[in-house]
C-alpha cells in the first residue's frame, strides 16, 4: 500500500487508517515530516521523476494498491497535479500487473452551480479555477486510463473537509489558528455568503480504504456529507467548539468573491451503493476534533509533498 502525499493533511490520515487495518504502508512524499515516522518513508518526488523510475519503485515494494493524495497550489498547480499524474499513470499501465489506483480529486472540478443543485457523477464539469481545471485534467487522465482498460483505478471527488489536523491555509483550519491565539479577544473575520458541502476527513478517509479494496467500484464517486451547510452556521459551530462566547468572532461587511461558487451540495448516493459507505461524525464532532488538535498544536500545511 502507497500513498503518495503521505504528508499532506489527507495523506496522513490515510497511512493510520490503512495502517490500522494491518497493510504495509509506504508513505511517499518529496520531504521527510514527523506524522510518518511510524511508516516506511520513501523521499520520492513523483512528479519529477520519468514513469520509468516510478514503475521501477513501485515493483521494487510490492505495491497492490497505489493512493493519491497530492495536491500543489500556486507555482507548482501544474507540476504536483497535472504532471504527477501523467507520470504515475505511465508508471502504472508500464506495470505487467498495475497495482490498483485511487485518485483523490475534488468537487471543485464541476465548477459553480445553481443553488438547489445536486452534484452527482454525471453533472458536467466546468471549473471556474486554475485549481479545478487541474485537477479535473489530471482527473480525466485517470479515468481515460481505466475506461480503456488500460489500469484498475477509481477517481474520488471529494468535498472540502474539516475535522483533525487541518491544513493551515484552509478557511476553518485558518480560523481556528486565529481564535486559539486570540483568545477571549476575538478575531474579526469575512464570512462568505454561501452554503457548501464539508465532510469530516475521517469519513473521506473511511471512503478512500472502502474505495481501495472495492475493486469493482465505478471508476469516479462522489464523496461529502450530502449537505450545503451554511458558511456562518460552520463558524458558529467552530467557536462553540473553542469554548468561546458568539462575540468572541466579529464579522466584516465587505462582500466575499467566491471563484468556488456559492453552492455546494453533493449526492453520495453512488458511494453509498458501491461501497457501503456513509459519513458518520456530526459537524459538531468535526468541529470539536479540528479544535482539539490545534489547541494542542499548529495544524501542519496543506502541501502535500
Amino acid at each position: 500500500m502507497a500513498v503518495l502525499g503521505a504528508t499532506g493533511c489527507m495523506g496522513r490520515h490515510l497511512c493510520a487508517a490503512f495502517a490500522a487495518e494491518g497493510n504495509h504502508v509506504v508513505a511517499v512524499a518529496r520531504r521527510y515530516a514527523p506524522q510518518v515516522a511510524g511508516y516506511r518513508f520513501l523521499p520520492f518526488d513523483v512528479a519529477g521523476s520519468t514513469s520509468d523510475e516510478a514503475a521501477r519503485l513501485l515493483a521494487r515494494e510490492g505495491v497492490e494498491v497505489v493512493v493519491n493524495a497530492t495536491l500543489g497550489w500556486g507555482e507548482e498547480l501544474h507540476y504536483a497535479n497535472v504532471q504527477l499524474v501523467e507520470r504515475l499513470v505511465g508508471a502504472l499501465t508500464a506495470l505487467p500487473s498495475p497495482p490498483r489506483l485511487v485518485h483523490l480529486g475534488t468537487v471543485h472540478e464541476y465548477g459553480p452551480v445553481p443553488a438547489g443543485t445536486w452534484i452527482d457523477e454525471g453533472t458536467e464539469p466546468a471549473p471556474a479555477t486554475p485549481y479545478g481545471m487541474a485537477k479535473l485534467t489530471a482527473s480525466r487522465l485517470v479515468l481515460d486510463a481505466v475506461r480503456a482498460a488500460a489500469l484498475d483505478g477509481v477517481v474520488m471527488r471529494l468535498a472540502n473537509t474539516v475535522g483533525p489536523h487541518p491544513a493551515l491555509e484552509s478557511f476553518f483550519g485558518s480560523l481556528a489558528v486565529r481564535l486559539r491565539d486570540a483568545g477571549a479577544a476575538g478575531v474579526e473575520v469575512t464570512i462568505a455568503d454561501a452554503r457548501r458541502d464539508y465532510v469530516d476527513v475521517r469519513d473521506a478517509v473511511a471512503a478512500v480504504v472502502a474505495a481501495a479494496r472495492s475493486p469493482r467500484a465505478d471508476p469516479l464517486v462522489n464523496i461529502g456529507c450530502g449537505r450545503a451547510w451554511d458558511v456562518r452556521e460552520l463558524v458558529g459551530e467552530l467557536v462553540a467548539a473553542a469554548g468561546l462566547p458568539p462575540e468572541a468572532l466579529r464579522e466584516r461587511a465587505r462582500e466575499v468573491t467566491s471563484q468556488g461558487g456559492n453552492w455546494v451540495q453533493v449526492d453520495i448516493s453512488r458511494a453509498g451503493r458501491l461501497l457501503g459507505w456513509a459519513p458518520r461524525f456530526t459537524i459538531g464532532e468535526s468541529m470539536r476534533a479540528l479544535w482539539e488538535t490545534v489547541r494542542a498544536d499548529r495544524p501542519l500545511p496543506g502541501s502535500e509533498d
